[in-house]
């Protein structure tokens, strides 16, 4: 997104904003018939498929590595009594282990993630009605999720099980775990992490995509940083608390390795209710709610800052934008 030029007509209750970067005319309206806010878009030049995917590349994946970076010992201690049963202690040491090897899959991840959302979600909003931009959000978000699912579940199952204890180092738990378990070893749990990423990429995308939305009608400009990252804070903690259980089965079935203790998803949800209670399913949702409200915060924050970089730097916008205005 580049510079906003803002217009609202208070008649019509309409408010256009010019998108200097994109060439676009961004048209905003509200309409007390319809529960989401709408957005139609007009544009000046022809859809630049490949100019939007490298900046969601770029911008997702330094996102992605910041956020990580900054939250992973919160993740940890999440990881961790997520996988005690019972009353298991907690260690609190090694609160950084397999960080590095986590990094090397959270940034082609979230490139990928974001490098798929942002044309997917442009290219919806051109063709489903004005009241249904939600849709578009929510559907951009569950295929970015998708396609990011090929990279983040052997992340994730690397991660967590040296979170856990189980291995020393990145490249020693691929290893061991392919010899063990085989290839399908990495992407134990993948049915899970769907059941419970897809939901969570969808909704969260959705509530924060509405609430810009909401907020730039209601303020009449366009939001800056700070604001960026508040509403990413709500969007992630809100979503975070309501995907909980979906994470603690996803961890269970990550972590067990060739136990095979549980059989499957509703096998898991029985077991773990069975034998601890349905209070077991929230286990760690004051860590995960704070470390998605703060890591939406620092996500969302830094991918507006930097798809705003990038576009400032567009060959040809600086002086598209000081060109003379026409009356």
């Amino acid at each position: 997104m580049g510079p906003l030029t803002l217009a609202m007509d208070s008649k019509s209750s309409r408010m256009t904003s010019s998108d200097v970067s994109n060439g676009k005319v961004w048209t905003f309206q509200v309409d007390t018939r319809k529960f989401f806010a709408s957005v139609s878009t007009r544009e000046d030049k022809p859809f630049d498929f490949l100019r939007i995917l490298f900046e969601g590349v770029i911008a997702g994946g330094t996102a992605g590595v910041v956020v990580e970076t900054a939250l992973y010992p919160i993740d940890t201690i999440k990881t961790r009594l997520q996988a005690a049963q019972g009353g298991g202690q907690i260690i609190l040491k090694g609160l950084y282990s397999g960080l590095a090897g986590n990094l090397a899959g959270v940034l082609p991840a979230s490139a990928m993630f974001v490098g798929v959302y942002e044309p997917t979600k442009q290219k919806l909003l051109k063709v489903v009605p004005e009241n249904l931009s939600a849709l578009a959000h929510l559907t951009a978000g569950a295929i970015g999720g998708i396609a990011a699912s090929l990279i983040r579940v052997p992340t994730e199952v690397v991660k967590q099980r040296m979170q856990t204890g189980q291995f020393g180092s990145a490249p020693d738990a691929v290893r061991l775990i392919v010899s063990k378990e085989g290839f399908k070893g990495l992407y134990a749990g993948y049915g899970s992490f769907l059941l419970r990423d897809l939901p969570f990429d969808a909704i969260q995308f959705c509530i924060y995509e509405q609430l810009r939305i909401g907020y730039k009608l209601a303020a009449k400009r366009d939001l800056n940083d700070p604001e960026n990252a508040i509403i990413g804070a709500f969007a992630g903690a809100l979503t975070g608390a309501i995907t909980t259980p979906l994470d603690v089965i996803k961890t269970r079935l990550m972590i067990q390795g060739s136990a095979n203790q549980y059989k499957g998803i509703f096998d898991s949800v029985q077991t773990i209710v069975r034998e601890e209670g349905p209070t077991a399913l929230l286990k760690g949702i004051g860590p995960r709610v704070l470390w998605i409200g703060i890591g939406g915060s620092i996500f969302f924050g830094v991918l507006e800052s930097m798809k705003r970089f990038l576009a400032e730097r567009r060959p040809g916008l600086r002086q598209h934008a000081q060109s003379p205005k026409q009356d």
